[in-house]
């Protein structure tokens, strides 16, 4: 089913007491779980990514809960669980009502989670990308929530921003909330923009794609970027790119919760991938050995830190 017929069975009243969540939006899905697991004193048990453990996500559902309370149980990962034991968790919580159980799959096989198992009531929920104006729509209610006074037009302009990511537009609310009057355009401007990772990531993927990059430099810096910020950044991308390049080499394929330390979008992981096994180890090292050295000078005083970094991002290019 989709999220439209899932809010349905929400407001008739009529949802089951398991889920499978997947999809495109990570946004939806996560907002989900917070709206199907909104229960006073339950007692919930959460695994994360590689935390799972299926005797104790099993032994959750399959215990009393000691004051009455509903038990939930919570699973969040990249990877599929192995179906038979699926089958055993969804068995376990149709034997008692109280029960509710999620499995949130992020990873990017969405026809195996088309259907629900024979025989089940589980309902397989797919959360397509929101819409621009259901994005607009999510963001408000952020902000209402988070009591953040900002009009659509304004959303729309923080949504621009972030190229429409709608969790980082979100995590942007609690900066502008300290305000405390009307947000304006010109306060997304002065305090978010060139702060969102998504453009500083669109323009080191020009650098390491040895493309022009410099009217997009020249645009940061007019609004305010700081050089030794874009020049950590880029010191940061690599890392993570040598860490994909590492772990690919030693296990074949990426995992984002190992690499990174949190789950991210398949496309992004993919993306990723392909770039870092471009570059052999030593071409790492150079590179940082380069960006470490920048920045050092970059620290000292009385120095053009605009003519370093430009200089840098040149010669990153011709060790590329």
């Amino acid at each position: 089913m989709y999220k439209s017929e899932l809010d349905k069975h929400i407001q008739n009243n009529s949802l089951s007491n398991s889920f499978i969540l997947f999809g495109e939006s990570s946004f939806l899905i996560d907002k989900y779980i917070q709206i199907l697991t909104n229960i006073s004193d339950a007692s919930v048990a959460k695994f994360y990514h590689d935390e799972y453990d299926f005797g104790s996500a099993k032994a959750h559902l399959s215990q009393a809960s000691l004051f009455g309370d509903q038990n939930v149980l919570i699973i969040k990962s990249e990877k599929k669980i192995p179906k038979k034991e699926l089958d055993i968790l969804i068995e376990q919580c149709e034997k008692n009502s109280s029960n509710i159980f999620i499995y949130a799959y992020y990873g990017d096989d969405y026809k195996a989670y088309a259907k629900a198992a024979a025989k089940t009531n589980t309902m397989c929920v797919r959360f397509f990308h929101p819409s621009h104006t259901e994005a607009v729509f999510s963001v408000s209610q952020a902000a209402k929530e988070k009591y953040v006074d900002i009009d659509n037009y304004t959303i729309n302009h923080l949504l621009a921003v972030h190229n429409g990511d709608i969790a980082l537009a979100c995590n942007e609310l609690e900066k502008l909330k300290i305000l405390n009057r009307a947000v304006t355009t010109k306060d997304i401007e002065q305090l978010i923009f060139g702060l969102s990772e998504i453009n500083i990531d669109d323009f080191i993927k020009k650098i390491l794609n040895k493309k022009d990059f410099k009217v997009e430099l020249q645009n940061m810096l007019e609004h305010g970027e700081d050089e030794i910020r874009i020049l950590t950044a880029i010191t940061t991308y690599l890392t993570q790119l040598y860490m994909f390049n590492i772990y690919i080499r030693v296990n074949g394929t990426p995992n984002a919760m190992a690499i990174l330390g949190y789950p991210a979008p398949p496309q992004i992981v993919k993306e990723k991938s392909e770039l870092s096994i471009k570059f052999k180890p030593n071409r790492y090292y150079k590179l940082h050995e380069l960006l470490l050295e920048s920045e050092l000078k970059m620290k000292s005083s009385h120095v053009d830190k605009s003519a370093i970094l430009l200089s840098t991002l040149i010669r990153v290019q011709q060790l590329l």
